[in-house]
């Protein structure tokens, strides 16, 4: 699998985040922002607020980040264990899809509730990754599916690794 030298790979990731830099216009954020905090705010509130960009950058990025980030880890241990199918695998990066875009969606309207740039480009850039990180998986269950699910030891499903 050769679909760029590392050099290239450093020169597309630079120039896309520096895209994402001067794209973003922050606001100067007040010092009594009510939602700062998330004490008293229901979890359908949460995702409301999200969605209409009235929360800060953090209280968005970090939540999503870290349980996608886990959930996507988990679910390749499991698949390169064999505790998975192939097409449960596919399955799970599907139903995990959705949340995708609702948290880039979500990044993307509240990145002007961060009080730099920087760190609002670098979360615009890290949701953008995942879409990356989705071709390549499926470029791998695709070219690669004996490799990456060791075949040899799937009884149920070996049909799906060609």
């Amino acid at each position: 699998m050769k679909l760029g030298n590392p050099l290239e790979f450093v020169l597309i990731s630079l120039l896309l985040y520096l895209v994402l830099f001067f794209s973003i216009h922050t606001v100067a954020l007040p010092e009594d922002n009510k939602w700062e905090s998330l004490s008293g705010l229901s979890f359908y509130k949460y995702l409301l607020n999200a969605w209409t960009g009235q929360l800060r950058l953090w209280l968005v990025f970090w939540p999503f980040f870290i349980v996608l980030n886990l959930s996507l880890y988990e679910v390749d241990n499991l698949a390169k264990q064999g505790s998975f199918t192939v097409s449960s695998w596919d399955e799970i990066h599907f139903i995990l899809f959705t949340p995708v875009i609702f948290w880039t969606i979500s990044v993307w309207r509240n990145s002007v509730n961060s009080g730099s740039r920087f760190w609002a480009a670098g979360a615009r850039f890290l949701t953008v990754t995942v879409f990356f990180e989705y071709g390549l998986k499926l470029i791998i269950r695709r070219d690669y599916p004996r490799i990456f699910f060791g075949c040899k030891d799937i009884i149920l499903d070996y049909a799906a690794c060609f």
